[in-house]
């Protein structure tokens, strides 16, 4: 069904009491429930900081930048909504303040307002209106979440936006669902809605009656408290879900279709829709709660490990090879610095295979490389993305090649060997950040490798987020002494695959595969890693 764009449903989640309720996943899941009955959904994400997108921000602070086909640099939820769902992210799929701000005075400058004083109503809220009707064109359902919580000064534009977008649309097309907590109090043995009905009454002030509750909860909300919640929320009691904790994320679409969701919504909303086929989700939970062949060990040496979202479409992808293998995934997470203060106390060899993920800047670099030397030397399955890759070949370079002093002269500008290096366009712009390479390339690959046995295929797509790159001048040299080169742009100038000969899987990749990796098709590199990691563990119990 194609829906002209006045006919097109908007839904919007909110979130209440506190942050890191789980928006992001809600989201994503009612869009893969909405896509399960047959409808055509995509998502937006409106961020409320300041930065214009977080592709400068700490992922200490932020988790981690996720990139989309078009090279943006997007919020880590935008991940979630590819991997829950068939729809494909784009630049207008996230919006942040900071963009809205600069769009609206970019405009300012021009003249556009015709000498109007611009305020943050109408402005502002109409800029935001703008990018959510951008992103409702060819589809059924806008899924739009707001983020931050309700109450937070920085939200009021986009929660004001949202509540004038009722009227622009008509309420019959338009859904507000808000996610609450209701939380349990151990020492009482009760569950507590106040929390809820503040945050409800805030989110009313504004002038937004939620349509929907999804209240969070570690226990199941009784009929009495779900009657409570709706007396007090003046929401009907059907439209109070209980939002269950679950072992998994992605037992979180069956958790809520269990609930009705889906009904509730197209009935809310009047959509003719099928009954959600929840089969392949029900074989996914199937196979992380009791898979087949056990579980393996897997080590992650990376730097960002104070927030695991820093890493969260790695670890996810993880899984994800877990699946399409039938195994569980146990990430060990190893300190990139820790390891090269005191390799000692790191004993690497009792895990089933080694991975080093992307990541920025110097610090930890040693540590990583000494990891990828114990890998190579002792035979365990390795896997290096981006920043993984460069300590690689730096590795390979020292040690195999003899080239002592090889390094990336992004950590050491005057090394005498810069295996990886700012190619020459690069090197002639003043602004490092426009040498940016992002999003999705074509990457070409050689037959007798572990990457064209993976993928099945002569040419591949992948998703990049990187400045540097191999540095062409050693190719030869280092392929020589055994570095396999399966992976080349179209032109040939571009490194963006190498392997090991003679080793059971040795693989790194310039891109980020673990962006393309959901629960329904594992990435075929993560397949692969985690089947090499499980010979690898069947060989050590055999001995």
């Amino acid at each position: 069904m194609k829906n002209t764009n006045n006919k097109v449903k908007y839904i919007f989640v909110t979130g209440g009491v506190l942050s890191s309720l789980g928006k992001g996943i809600a989201a994503a899941s009612i869009g893969s429930l909405l896509e399960c009955s047959g409808l055509k959904i995509t998502l937006l994400k409106l961020d409320p900081y300041i930065n214009v997108d977080p592709g400068t921000m700490s992922p200490l602070q932020h988790g981690e930048v996720y990139v989309t086909d078009d090279g943006a640099e997007t919020d880590l939820d935008l991940g979630h909504y590819e991997r829950f769902t068939n729809a494909t992210m784009r630049k207008i799929n996230n919006v942040t303040a900071g963009k809205i701000y600069h769009n609206v005075i970019t405009k300012e400058r021009r003249g556009e307002y015709l000498g109007s004083t611009v305020q943050v109503i109408p402005h502002i809220t109409d800029e935001i209106k703008s990018h959510i009707r951008q992103v409702g064109k060819d589809v059924d359902v806008v899924i739009c979440e707001v983020g931050g919580t309700v109450g937070d000064i920085e939200s009021l534009p986009f929660l004001e936006a949202i509540r004038q977008f009722r009227f622009d649309v008509k309420s019959k097309n338009i859904l507000y669902i808000h996610l609450t907590l209701v939380p349990y109090i151990k020492t009482s043995g009760e569950l507590k809605t106040k929390p809820t009905q503040h945050s409800v009454q805030k989110l009313r002030e504004i002038g937004i009656q939620p349509d929907v509750l999804l209240c969070r909860t570690e226990e199941k909300l009784s009929t009495q408290l779900k009657n409570k919640i709706s007396l007090f929320c003046s929401v009907e009691v059907d439209s109070v879900i209980t939002a269950m904790d679950v072992k998994n994320i992605y037992e979180v679409p069956i958790s809520l279709e269990g609930e009705g969701l889906v009904d509730i919504i197209i009935s809310k909303l009047g959509i003719s829709a099928k009954k959600p086929n929840l089969d392949s989700w029900k074989r996914v939970v199937q196979v992380l709660s009791k898979p087949k062949s056990g579980e393996i060990d897997i080590a992650v040496v990376g730097k960002y490990l104070g927030l695991q979202d820093s890493y969260k479409s790695l670890t996810e992808a993880l899984i994800h090879g877990g699946i399409s293998n039938d195994v569980g995934v146990n990430i060990n997470w190893l300190d990139a610095e820790s390891l090269d203060q005191d390799p000692a106390t790191t004993d690497l060899s009792r895990y089933h295979g080694i991975l080093v993920p992307g990541g920025f800047g110097e610090r930890g670099i040693e540590g990583k490389i000494k990891a990828i030397k114990h890998a190579r030397e002792n035979q365990i399955p390795f896997f290096g993305i981006c920043l993984g890759m460069h300590c690689a070949v730096i590795e390979f370079s020292r040690n195999v090649v003899q080239l002592h002093m090889a390094n990336s002269s992004e950590f050491s500008p005057n090394t005498p060997d810069p295996v990886i290096d700012l190619l020459p366009d690069q090197n002639n712009k003043s602004d490092k950040g426009g040498s940016m390479r992002l999003g999705e390339y074509l990457c070409q690959l050689r037959k007798n490798s572990n990457a064209f046995e993976a993928y099945g295929a002569r040419e591949v797509y992948e998703r990049h987020r990187h400045r540097y790159e191999f540095n062409n001048r050693y190719r030869i040299q280092l392929e020589e002494a055994g570095l396999k080169f399966s992976g080349l742009s179209p032109n040939g100038n571009l490194v963006e695959i190498v392997e090991l000969e003679n080793h059971p899987w040795f693989l790194a990749g310039q891109f980020h595969p673990e962006f393309k990796s959901s629960p329904m098709k594992p990435h075929p590199l993560f397949t692969a890693f985690i089947a090499s990691s499980c010979l690898r563990r069947k060989n050590i119990q055999e001995k």
